[in-house]
């Protein structure tokens, strides 16, 4: 029974690792996705000047904001990662409940700054966002 034991959680232990390796090449495989997302939209869009910029990060943080796509676009990758770090987390511990407020807090930080961005005047954003480099909110 010792030696049953003793297997069962070796087999534990090793779905556990194999877990644990595979959500790490999810979120490898997200965050280059979410790469590629972000330069296809930059050359869709052509997000050059601040007013193309406002409206796109605006729009995809309502839409896209968990993943922290609007982030991305203003060139804060590290605020970026952060949310879709957030998020990823929140998916992985979802079979627990806390991973659910994980999950809900980076979509929330999204509609928040989205809405925000789509308020402020063309100049204001420009001087907060872009030449003031403020990160959040």
């Amino acid at each position: 029974m010792s030696e049953e034991n003793n297997n069962l959680g070796d087999d534990l232990k090793k779905g556990a690792e194999d877990a644990a390796k595979k959500a790490g090449d999810f979120t490898e495989e997200a965050k280059e996705t979410a790469e590629e997302f972000v330069e296809e939209v930059k050359q869709t869009f052509n997000a050059d000047n601040g007013e193309n910029k406002k409206v796109l990060a605006g729009v995809l943080g309502i839409v896209l904001g968990a993943f922290g796509v609007h982030k991305f676009i203003l060139g804060y990758n590290k605020e970026g990662f952060i949310l879709l770090g957030v998020f990823l987390a929140g998916f992985v511990l979802s079979c627990f409940l806390i991973g659910y407020l994980f999950i809900w807090v980076p979509g929330v930080v999204g509609l928040i700054e989205g809405i925000i961005y789509l308020t402020k005047s063309d100049d204001e954003f420009y001087q907060t966002y872009q030449v003031g480099k403020k990160p959040w909110f």
